[in-house]
């Protein structure tokens, strides 16, 4: 039975036009940004780390009273707020700011090349947001509002520092209301996800599938010669033109492409595709309920299945494609059953699901993503979750599955072998980014698929250095009851080992080879002939499977 219908929780005005800078414009606010002191850092110090750390939770109010404290201090003086207060306080905020305070915070540009820009809205006199800039015979306004979220982004990659500030449209969090269907989204944990997974070795081309605000187009301009970013929003894809010029991207780099997913790039390839696609499986009775179609997340349908099978048309040979999503877990079934038939037949695949939902959980997230909550309309929040509910109940989805796939196009010295498939559950923390781990696991896996289990034999492993082994014994026992093999990078992972497994990683120096560490094993556990050989076999497949998760090196 279908929840009753309910009206709609407020909803955004109709979105201010995206902003757009000529090049003259943007490096004048670069140059205002980095002179002030903007950052992750100093934004801390500023709202305090309790303050801080709370408005990443989407918890607004104690960094609203750091920065007016902030603020109300430097006025009482008379001397002008710091920019790093001003700027906080304007763009992440939402705070309305005198336009002489931000004409002392970006020298260069003021609050009129703001207003140009439409990075900020003038504030009446009486208070009231003025519809749209005024025109130039009028003063310019006393007060002024931001019209979008900017905000500072930094990081270390193996090109060096990263340091951007990133703009996107305002979240529910400084509106108060539901974000409208054409919402670009900021830097969020899925953007993040995604750059950390995303290998960064050098390459000639790239593709950022559905761009959003861009930030994975610009990490893909720190190691591609050139990137292509592609989105079916027009807004998406002027906030991405704004980000990219705001960071001194030279414009000869990036070309943009409005179009949905790949309909738009027939016949074009790349070494490297980066997709964080409108995955949410959101069923048509919410929309009938209420929830509009979100363009930066909702497809109107699931994407995945259409998606995978299409993207090997456009990875050159070598070419690595990085896509995140999620799948339902029907009832009764594996969820590898149903991924494993998106997968094109040509390409190696390697998918993690990093974890599982229930229909609730799921369903609540989303719309609180979108701005939905009980706290703020709590008919129209339960109509859309009963709604959520109901479908899931109906097809029999009993969890969904989050995580990423990653797909290979075998290059010209892979030799002809075929295609390798690992479809597997982690549900470790990675310790940082994984997009050398990636690269490394992709090189290997490929390596020994097309070798033989004689020619692995052969091999001579070594322990990876972030490898630890750690031995649980009973009380006055010599022997171990569980020996654990740890990983401290890649994927964090753990394996519980028997004696020859531990023996393997033990003495694996580069000395001995697979065989030769069989042999040894054997020989000390009295082991022969098909025992022998059995144990063997075993050693293989635990290199295997050690060496492409990265436990081991091969030599």
């Amino acid at each position: 039975m279908s929840a009753p219908s309910a009206p709609s929780a407020p909803r955004t005005p109709p979105s201010p036009p995206p902003p757009a800078a000529t090049v003259e414009q943007a490096r004048a606010l670069r140059e205002d940004l980095a002179a002030g002191g903007w950052g992750v850092e100093s934004t801390r110090r500023l709202l305090g780390p309790v303050a801080d750390d709370a408005l990443r939770r989407e918890i607004r109010l104690p960094a609203l009273r750091a920065v007016r404290a902030a603020l109300a201090d430097s006025r009482a003086t008379g001397a002008a707020p710091a920019p790093v207060a001003v700027l906080t306080a304007l763009f992440m905020l939402g705070e309305r700011v005198p336009a002489g305070e931000l004409d002392a915070a970006l020298p260069r540009t003021g609050a009129e090349g703001a207003l140009a820009m439409g990075l900020v809205r003038p504030v009446g006199a009486g208070g009231s947001d003025a519809a749209a800039p005024p025109s130039d015979p009028e003063p310019l306004p006393a007060a002024v509002r931001a019209a979008v979220d900017l905000r500072p982004h930094e990081a270390v990659d193996d090109a060096g520092d990263v340091r951007w500030w990133i703009a996107s449209d305002l979240g529910e969090l400084t509106t108060g209301c539901e974000l409208a269907p054409d919402h670009v989204l900021g830097i969020g944990g899925a953007g993040l996800t995604l750059a950390g997974l995303t290998p960064r070795a050098p390459v000639a081309t790239a593709l950022d599938l559905g761009c959003g605000c861009g930030i994975q187009t610009l990490y893909l301009l720190r190691h591609a010669d050139r990137v292509t970013a592609t989105d079916i929003s027009a807004r998406a894809l002027a906030f991405t033109a704004f980000n990219a010029a705001l960071a001194g991207t030279g414009p000869d780099r990036l070309e943009l492409v409005r179009g949905s997913l790949l309909e738009p790039l027939a016949g074009r390839d790349f070494d490297l595709i980066a997709a964080n696609p409108p995955f949410v499986l959101t069923p048509p009775a919410v929309r009938e309920a209420g929830l509009p179609l979100m363009e930066y997340r909702d497809a109107g349908a699931p994407v995945l299945p259409v998606l995978v099978p299409a993207v090997g048309e456009h990875l050159r040979p070598g070419g690595t494609a990085v896509v995140l999503g999620n799948w339902e877990h029907h009832r009764g079934r594996d969820w590898r059953e149903r991924v494993r038939a998106w997968l094109p037949d040509d390409l190696d695949a390697w998918v993690i699901q990093r974890e599982r939902q229930d229909p609730v959980e799921y369903a609540v997230m989303w719309l609180r993503d979108g701005g939905t909550a009980p706290e703020r309309d709590e008919a129209a929040f339960n109509a859309r979750l009963g709604a959520w509910i109901d479908d899931f109940a109906a097809r029999g989805i009993e969890a969904v599955g989050l995580g990423y796939l990653i797909l290979h196009r075998p290059g010209p010295d892979d030799g002809g072998r075929e295609p390798w498939r690992v479809l597997e559950e982690v549900g470790t923390a990675p310790p940082g980014p994984l997009g050398e781990h990636v690269a490394r696991t992709i090189a290997v896996r490929s390596r020994l698929a097309a070798m033989s289990d004689d020619d692995v034999a052969a091999l001579h492993p070594v322990a990876a250095p972030d490898v630890t082994q750690e031995r649980h014994l009973r009380p006055g026992a010599s022997d171990p009851t569980v020996i654990l093999i740890r990983q401290g990078g890649g994927l964090g992972r753990t394996v519980r080992a028997d004696t020859a497994l531990a023996a393997l990683v033990d003495v694996a120096d580069g000395e001995l080879s697979v065989a030769q560490i069989a042999g040894a094993v054997a020989a000390l556990t009295g082991l022969t002939g098909a025992g022998a050989e059995a144990l063997r076999a075993d050693l293989v497949a635990a290199t295997r499977a050690l060496a492409g998760d990265g436990f081991l090196t091969l030599r």
